[in-house]
C-alpha cells in the first residue's frame, strides 16, 4: 500500500537522499549542492519555493515528488511543474511512481490548475514509456533553455 503525505521539515534527510539518489541514477551527481540546511530554507523558510510529496510503502520512504507553480498566461491560470520525481529501486513496480502523479493531478485540479507539466531526459525510455502511458504527451517543439552560474551573473549585471 502506498501513503502519500505532505513532507515536513523533518523529511529534510529523506528529501536529500532522494535528491541524491536521482541525481546518481541521471549521472549527474557532480551537480549537487543542495544541503539540508539550502533544503530547509528553501522547503520551509520564509518564502517556501516548492512543496514535496513524500510516498511511503509499509511505513518506509519510498519516492518523492518536490513540485511548485508556474503560470500559464495563455490560460490566465498556475500550473503545477514537477521538478523532480524519484523512486528508490527496492521500491519500483509497486505504484508509487503513478500514485505520485496522481497526487498532483488531484492538487493540480483543487488548485485550479491549468495544467500539470515537467521534463524528462531524452534517453529515459521507460520513464517516457510510463509517462505516456498515463495520458502524458511530448511537447516536442519545444526548447528548454536554461542560464546558470557565470553567464547569470553577467546577464545580471548586463545593461
Amino acid at each position: 500500500m502506498v501513503r502519500i503525505r505532505p513532507a515536513t521539515p523533518a523529511d529534510i534527510p529523506t528529501i536529500l537522499h532522494f535528491i541524491r539518489s536521482l541525481a546518481m541514477y541521471e549521472k549527474l551527481l557532480d551537480s549537487v549542492v543542495a544541503d539540508e540546511a539550502k533544503l530547509t530554507a528553501t522547503l520551509f523558510g520564509e518564502r517556501p519555493y516548492a512543496e514535496v510529496l513524500i510516498a511511503s510503502c509499509d511505513e518506509h520512504p519510498a519516492g518523492f515528488a518536490l513540485f511548485f507553480h508556474n503560470y500559464s498566461t495563455f490560460l490566465a491560470k498556475p500550473g503545477i511543474y514537477l521538478e523532480d520525481l524519484f523512486v528508490d529501486p527496492e521500491f519500483r513496480g509497486r505504484g508509487v511512481g503513478k500514485a505520485l502523479l496522481i497526487q498532483l493531478a488531484k492538487l493540480s485540479v483543487e488548485r485550479d490548475c491549468g495544467r500539470l507539466e515537467w521534463s524528462v531526459l531524452d534517453w529515459n525510455e521507460a520513464a517516457i514509456g510510463f509517462y505516456k502511458s498515463l495520458g502524458a504527451q511530448p511537447l516536442s517543439e519545444w526548447t528548454i533553455f536554461r542560464v546558470t552560474g557565470d553567464a547569470l551573473t553577467r546577464l545580471s549585471q548586463s545593461q
